[in-house]
């Protein structure tokens, strides 16, 4: 009697254990990657190409998206162009569904200018059959980028500010506005040829000349982002960016170079053309003729104590001619700038 006890309470096991491997089984294959289909299946298109609304308006905080569907998983690539400016979009996926999580717009440019107000086409090209499909949206107001702005450089040169150029030759150090920027229509051009010095010239960002008279940065490094937009002629390779951020530690409305520190951004290979460059601020290193040195300071990213930016123009001497474009230099927080 006890053998048969013994022999049913053994099935009784194996019938539980069967009977979790088998649930096991089927919730692997319930919730286990793309089905064969959406991976080998003849592709089709099941719902077409559209904008969620056909005007948006960013600078009321709108967005907009675009939709479709597809049989099967394919790559897809959405283009938004201006019809006013050179100002183009992309975003690219591989699903079989585009929606508001992969296929959202804010505003924001992939190529150079920003979008300005009108109409825009947008396109839809999907790997799997080639195909393209076209609608279009209808800027009516313009995303507008939060942050500090230190210098958009719109409204010319502020009296606050500290420019010198040195002596040399084809010297610029001047605002321009005849070629397509990032942001607004002016730029700060950088541009000129000097066979003594380094030094081409330099534009100090007090923050006296800020209009509440400083920064206004968090004091924690890890949420302040510097931001600008630079330029590098296809041609030049031999120019140096630097910038500088200064600050006043013990309060005193004064940078001293003895005994606060001064942290540096040094740029030596920009890409031809407009890009964004951004940084944390908390990455900013301490340096001293061009190496790491240590800070004079207390040795703390405190970018709550800014108390100049500048920008400096360096080439080799003997090098000859550069330039580089400056545009949009603004603080931002919690992350890079988009424009």
């Amino acid at each position: 009697m006890k053998s048969i006890n013994r022999i049913k309470y053994v099935v009784g096991i194996l019938t539980v254990f069967t009977i979790l491997i088998t649930q096991g089984c089927q919730r692997n294959m319930e919730t286990e990657g793309p089905s064969l289909n959406d991976l080998y299946g003849d592709f089709t298109v099941l719902e077409d190409f559209k904008a969620s609304q056909v005007d948006v308006d960013f600078a009321a905080n709108e967005t907009v998206y675009f939709t479709a569907r597809f049989s099967t998983i394919t790559s897809w690539t959405i283009t938004i162009k201006s019809s006013t400016s050179d100002a183009t979009k992309v975003i690219e996926g591989r699903s079989s569904l585009i929606n508001e999580e992969n296929g959202m717009w804010d505003g924001s440019t992939t190529v150079f200018p920003s979008f300005g107000t009108g109409l825009c086409s947008v396109e839809l090209w999907t790997e799997a059959d080639s195909s393209v499909q076209n609608t279009t949206v209808n800027v009516t107001g313009l995303r507008t980028p939060t942050g500090i702005v230190v210098a958009d450089f719109e409204s010319g040169i502020n009296p606050g500010w500290n420019i010198f150029a040195q002596s040399g030759a084809n010297m610029t150090f001047r605002i321009a506005n005849d070629q397509t920027v990032p942001q607004g229509s002016n730029y700060f051009d950088m541009g000129g040829e000097v066979n003594w010095d380094w030094l081409i010239g330099l534009i100090d960002f007090p923050a006296t000349a800020m209009p509440s008279s400083n920064f206004g940065l968090s004091n924690n490094p890890n949420d302040v982002f510097f931001n600008v937009a630079l330029y590098r002629p296809d041609t030049l390779t031999n120019g140096v960016v630097l910038f500088q951020f200064k600050e006043d530690e013990n309060g005193d409305g004064n940078f001293n170079t003895a005994n606060e520190d001064m942290y540096s951004l040094e740029l030596t290979k920009l890409e031809p053309g407009w890009q964004i460059v951004s940084i944390k601020y908390s990455e900013l290193v301490s340096l001293e003729n061009g190496q790491p040195a240590s800070p004079k300071g207390n040795a703390q990213h405190n970018p709550d104590k800014l108390h100049t930016l500048s920008c400096l123009f360096l080439a080799n001497p003997a090098s000859g001619y550069s330039q580089a474009l400056m545009d949009y230099v603004i603080f931002t927080t919690d992350g890079p700038l988009k424009l």
